[in-house]
């Protein structure tokens, strides 16, 4: 059979760079270097100001360090968006990436788009659900926009389920199972202050879910990216296996949805020799999708009598589907993989930044890129599972 070729969307061109600011992310902080790989992958944006530490000499010295002129190297976030707001429409940053501790999202996303900034922050949210509200409200009272980065919806194949199910191919869903198993806690001493992330152990600055804040987060979007449906009840139990905090290492979440389907979410950091093992698979009445983040550019198909199906990452295919040509860069056969995909939450949320510098006026509530509204479900899912395990595995309603 001759697969019919299908030409991958072509970048459009822009006459300048989008402007960064990033806030957090200095010194030995692996996302915020994440951040700005991604952003500037396509050369759609350029980082331009920072405030990179809580502490201001360490701020201003990291941001410096990162490539940042003197004049924009802030020690503070309150400074940057003050010095940055003076400055001309034709100067002045675009957007701000935060990559702070989870408890500090809500303070300077609701400053920055105050300040008419756009906003792209790292997950979860925030912390609490008051917090995720106050923010959902600052997006919709602002005109800017907002994406949170569960960048694991970037990949290619990930959109392409999210498509077939979207269709109908896998006809109504039953069943969905959701996992992200790592195991780097084993590794950890206990009397040793870890080189970057200490504050993920501290219940104030993280909040009380530990990994099921840090990767159960990851797994729930994924479910919801790819299915589109939101639970109507939660029942939890979560455990904490590792000696150098209080905070949940490995749990369990059964969802009910009101479609009839059943979803399970495990999430882990206790797991002896898994890296980032995130994983997926829905089951439907008419046939089944498999895809696992470690191999991110094959989804398995599978139907009862039926070959198994392999979609490979291919922009060139007849099978492969518009999203997914779409966050494709590469030929078929030249992986793409993490900051790709994390690029891909990037370029989506500037094509919307770029609508609004042309006057145009946003739905926030129809996006690919996980917007405001993922955050806050987000969070939810974060409290009911800590609600149900507190309460000796009890039903949640969402």
């Amino acid at each position: 059979m001759v697969l019919e070729k299908r030409e991958p969307m072509r970048e459009q061109q822009y006459e300048r760079p989008l402007r960064m600011g990033l806030v957090g992310g200095g010194g030995n902080g692996f996302i915020g270097k994440v951040h700005v790989t991604a952003a500037t992958l396509d050369r759609q944006a350029v980082l331009t100001a920072g405030a990179l530490s809580s502490d201001p000499e360490r701020s201003r010295d990291s941001a410096v360090a990162m490539g940042i002129a003197p004049d924009r190297a802030y020690g503070s976030f309150h400074e940057l968006i003050h010095a940055e707001k003076l400055r001309s429409p034709d100067d002045r940053i675009d957007f701000i990436s935060i990559a702070t501790p989870n408890h500090t999202h809500r303070e300077i996303a609701c400053a920055a788009l105050k300040a008419g900034f756009h906003v792209v922050c790292d997950k979860p949210m925030t912390i609490t659900t008051a917090d995720a509200d106050a923010m959902v409200t600052a997006v919709r009272d602002s005109k800017s926009v907002f994406a949170l980065t569960h960048n694991y919806s970037g990949y290619p194949l990930v959109r392409q389920a999210r498509e077939l199910v979207a269709q109908g191919e896998l006809g109504d869903l039953i069943a969905i199972r959701a996992n992200y198993v790592q195991g780097w806690m084993h590794g950890m001493d206990p009397d040793e202050v870890p080189a970057r992330g200490a504050w993920k152990s501290d219940a104030n600055k993280n909040g009380r879910a530990g990994s099921l804040g840090d990767v159960g987060t990851h797994a729930f979007h994924l479910l919801q990216f790819i299915t589109g449906m939101t639970p109507s009840n939660i029942l939890s139990h979560m455990r904490s296996y590792s000696h150098h905090h209080e905070l949940d290492d490995y749990g369990h979440a059964i969802l009910q949805f009101d479609e009839g389907a059943t979803g399970m979410v495990t999430w882990s950091q206790v797991s002896h020799g898994r890296l980032n093992d995130l994983s997926i698979e829905v089951d439907g009445t008419k046939a089944s999708l498999a895809w696992r983040q470690e191999e991110p550019n094959q989804l398995i198909f599978r139907s009862l009598g039926q070959p198994t199906k392999i979609y490979e990452r291919n922009p060139n295919a007849a099978y492969s589907l518009p999203t997914a040509v779409a966050a494709c860069r590469l030929p078929g056969g030249h992986p793409e993989a993490f900051f790709e995909a994390f690029a891909n939450v990037y370029r989506d949320a500037f094509s919307d930044m770029r609508r609004v510098i042309r006057g145009e006026v946003l739905d926030q509530e129809r996006v690919l890129y996980p917007s405001v509204n993922a955050g806050a479900d987000g969070v939810r899912f974060i409290q009911r599972c800590l609600a149900s395990a507190a309460g000796n595995a009890a039903w949640q309603s969402w």
